[in-house]
């Protein structure tokens, strides 16, 4: 046990945890002070943990002094094993899916108000596409976000549509609007975008279930729906009720 901490008593490992707990949806980037402060713990301790912490990848320092989260943490939580029998058992599915449309492929789940992409298969036709791997976006300007939107708790609802913030020019951002969307998703089965996250993008996506619960979402991203809608939604449903009778 160490003795340096406000805390006495507190363990090291209970301290580093208290630092990595220190970020959160609303401080992604923060200082040594900000971080010590949140963490309840002095600046030099902070300061020691946070070099130690940034040597082995679990934290990284930008140019500006402000530490994020690393890349190391993510690795290590492709491990847990909901998400990897996730992946695993949506792989096969996933390049199906891509050879029957040649689109970009997404399969994400939803972490507090931001939509993760757990795997991504880049199609071939000409899309700007901003997911990457292990990449946050926000729910309600993305495919996979609303259909996860759609099927979340009525507070999480409530607090994304409290603060819906314009990427594009076609963004919504009139609660009303999206709460109208988000109740065809649960009618339609699917949810749609249209250049809501990048200009020149669309996509569609639908829920994965597992039993009774929306475990994951699956989507798919292209340059237009017009005339396609159908057709995408049904080669989704088709691979989406796939993982869902796998998982």
């Amino acid at each position: 046990m160490a003795g340096n901490s406000r805390q006495a008593g507190t363990s090291v490992t209970s301290r580093a945890l208290a630092i990595l707990s220190a970020f959160d949806e609303q401080h992604r980037a923060m200082s040594l002070s900000d971080i010590a402060a949140r963490s309840d713990l002095p600046l030099a301790t902070t300061h020691r943990l946070l070099g130690e912490l940034s040597r082995w990848g679990a934290l990284d320092r930008l140019p500006t002094g402000e530490y994020v989260i690393g890349r190391k943490i993510w690795d290590i939580g492709h491990l847990a094993p909901a998400e990897t029998g996730l992946r695993q058992v949506a792989e096969p599915f996933l390049h199906d899916l891509y050879g029957a449309t040649l689109a970009t492929v997404h399969l994400a789940v939803r972490d507090g108000t931001e939509v993760v992409y757990l795997d991504r298969l880049r199609g071939n036709q000409s899309v700007p596409v901003v997911s990457k791997v292990g990449g946050r976006l926000p729910l309600h300007a993305t495919g996979v976000g609303k259909v996860l939107l759609a099927h979340a708790p009525g507070e999480v609802q409530d607090t994304v549509l409290g603060g819906l913030t314009r990427i594009t020019s076609y963004t919504i951002t009139q609660p009303g609007t999206l709460r109208r969307q988000l109740r065809q998703v649960l009618e339609k089965g699917y949810a749609t975008t249209r250049e809501e996250m990048t200009l020149g993008a669309c996509s569609i996506a639908v829920p994965i279930h597992q039993r009774d619960r929306v475990v994951a979402a699956l989507g798919l991203v292209v340059p237009s729906l017009k005339g396609s809608e159908q057709r995408l939604y049904g080669a989704l449903r088709v691979a989406a009720q796939s993982i869902g009778r796998r998982l």
